[in-house]
């Protein structure tokens, strides 16, 4: 098949918070005359993550709270298996970003009446630190960064779908990306000296989750073929409240925020009794890993068969005081025949965010030269889990770094690099697969999917379940390889979309599983009921996942304890010295 050549000096892949922003920073950093080009699976602005962020923005603004503090809380949040040069950037970079979202984006945050930025609680934190707008912060960021970007001299390639990264012939470096243009079916090649992947996450292969349903890991299936290595792939983060409104009803697993639970909201059980308590100390306002374990393990003592969840109740806070301060949620509950206000709401652990991702350094480098990654695609900065609040401020702070360094970066890079055409020729024979087989149907697939990670590779893990959620993963792969799809016309196909979504989540699964058989202890969103224990903090490693051929081979790597040692031990290289007085 024709493939359409493009060239461009920027490229840059998702139009969440870490795109847009990487946009707007490129634009600065650059020279003169550096064609930047956006490319999104959707419509820009319309579409990714950061637009669904409720909560808000984790940032610390004085008032008793310091930079410290919030880098202590990530670190000790995360048990210890975060990167610490990239989680001390985030907190340091989040007051400098919360600033010129304000001052130069134009976003407007709620604010308390002597006009400083109002800050609520959230989960895992000992400071109120979550800016945030209502209960749709978001949306709020999004739209601003939108409004900018549109305004500003930047190529942008909407509805084109990234399928695969093509690296030129000696595989040191990147060349470009292989998309499909979705409203001609058209495949496009597009060169570029440097690419930013930035198409966030989704584990969308779980029952429940959060992500719309075109959030498949694209980004995370791609760097896995390009031989890129993935760390922590085995921490799923699973938000403990998300709204269970039925079995065929899209807003299930939608997420119910966790200021509810941190402005004093409630979890009962069927018998209308607290239960948090029995598993954490500090209750409903524990880490999410912790509550999301309380809630499924409440879930499994339940013997009635129309009861699946567990509720959550805010009526003893005011169902008044509740409808003005979470106003978004309250509508979405009562759009879907819940009274949040004032009743009680069944929600379930939903799978929400990936701490997983992409190895990359501080500047968000990458090991293949001419490759960024930000946002949710990159790990390292949450470890094994992220705190509410911590994942929009990531996006825009490494999106912002992202931009500044590509734009700075394609100054050494005089000419757009050759692609290795065995590779590319490779993709696209990989992307239309299905049509030359008898057209059959996707979504059953997916269905079984969703059971299978569910049910072996969820929530509570065992090596027996994972070896047969591996098992079951492979089986759906095989039958998917089996199914086609009428190749009539190309244009806006959706069901070949479908394909490709699912070729994607089967690859992403196995990683999950096969890094989750792989790490013999508890720590944070994995918890294995066979290896309860979190082992001795001093010996964290992370997991490494990378192709070796057809197969996956996960490996271990010590955590570099960098900045600070388990116990609160400053290194003398470590910065900075004020950790000590943070704790």
């Amino acid at each position: 098949m024709q493939i359409d050549r493009h060239d461009t000096d920027i490229l840059i892949l998702g139009t969440g918070g870490a795109g847009l922003f990487a946009a707007l920073h490129a634009q600065q950093s650059a020279p003169e005359g550096t064609r930047i080009t956006i490319a999104v699976k959707g419509l820009i602005g319309k579409c990714g993550c950061t637009r669904m962020v409720q909560g808000g923005y984790n940032v610390a603004l004085g008032g008793g709270d310091t930079v410290e503090r919030h880098f202590m809380d990530t670190i000790e949040g995360g048990k210890w298996l975060p990167n610490q040069d990239m989680a001390w950037r985030l907190c340091e970079q989040a007051v400098v970003r919360i600033r010129e979202l304000e001052n130069e984006i134009g976003c407007f945050f709620d604010r308390n009446p002597d006009g400083t930025l109002h800050q609520k609680a959230f989960a895992g934190q000992t400071a109120d630190r979550t800016v945030h707008k209502g209960d749709l912060t978001g949306i709020e960021i999004i739209n601003r960064l939108m409004e900018q970007v549109l305004s500003r001299p930047v190529e942008k390639l909407q509805e084109h779908r990234a399928i695969g990264l093509i690296p030129t012939q000696d595989g040191h470096a990147l060349a470009g990306v292989l998309m499909i243009d979705m409203l001609t079916g058209r495949f496009r090649f597009v060169r570029a000296k440097t690419v930013l992947m930035a198409t966030g996450g989704g584990p969308t292969m779980y029952r429940y989750h959060t992500p719309s349903g075109d959030k498949t890991m694209d980004g995370l299936a791609m760097a896995l073929r390009a031989g890129l290595p993935l760390r922590d792939m085995e921490m799923v983060q699973f938000h403990p409240t998300g709204l269970l409104a039925g079995p065929h009803s899209r807003m299930t697993g939608t997420v119910l925020e966790e200021g509810l639970r941190g402005a004093g909201g409630q979890l009962l059980n069927a018998a209308g009794q607290r239960f948090m308590f029995d598993y954490d100390a500090k209750g409903e306002r524990a880490t999410r890993d912790v509550v999301s374990r309380g809630i499924y393990a409440e879930m499994r003592k339940s013997n009635d068969p129309d009861q699946v969840g567990m509720f959550i109740s805010m009526g003893h806070l005011g169902p008044e005081n509740v409808r003005a301060k979470f106003k978004g949620m309250v509508k979405r509950c009562e759009d879907c025949g819940f009274d949040l206000a004032g009743g009680l709401v069944e929600v379930v652990p939903t799978a929400h965010y990936f701490m997983g991702g992409v190895v990359v350094d501080v500047d968000t480098r990458t090991a293949l030269e001419g490759l960024y990654v930000a946002g949710e695609d990159a790990g390292g900065a949450h470890g094994s889990n992220r705190l509410g609040g911590n994942g929009v401020a990531n996006s825009t702070v490494y999106g912002g770094i992202a931009g500044d360094v590509m734009g700075v970066d394609i100054r050494a890079m005089p000419s757009l690099r050759e692609p290795d055409e065995d590779v590319l020729a490779a993709e696209v024979a990989r992307a239309m697969h299905p049509l030359s087989r008898k057209p059959g149907l996707v979504q059953p697939l997916r269905t079984q999917l969703q059971d299978a990670m569910w049910e072996d590779v969820g929530v509570m893990r065992t090596a027996t379940g994972m070896r047969r959620g591996v098992e079951r993963v492979a089986a759906i792969r095989e039958e998917l390889m089996q199914v086609g799809v009428a190749p009539d016309t190309l244009a806006f196909n959706l069901t070949w979309h479908d394909w490709l979504n699912m070729a994607s989540l089967c690859d992403i699964s196995e990683v999950i599983a096969k890094a989750a058989l792989a790490r013999e202890n508890s720590r944070g969103a994995h918890y294995r009921e066979d290896f309860p224990e979190a082992g001795a903090m001093e010996a964290s490693y992370f997991t490494v996942a990378k192709t070796d051929g057809d197969n996956i081979n996960v490996t271990r790597e010590d955590v570099d304890f960098s900045i600070v040692l388990p116990g609160g031990t400053i290194l003398p290289e470590g910065e900075p010295e004020t950790l000590v007085a943070a704790q």
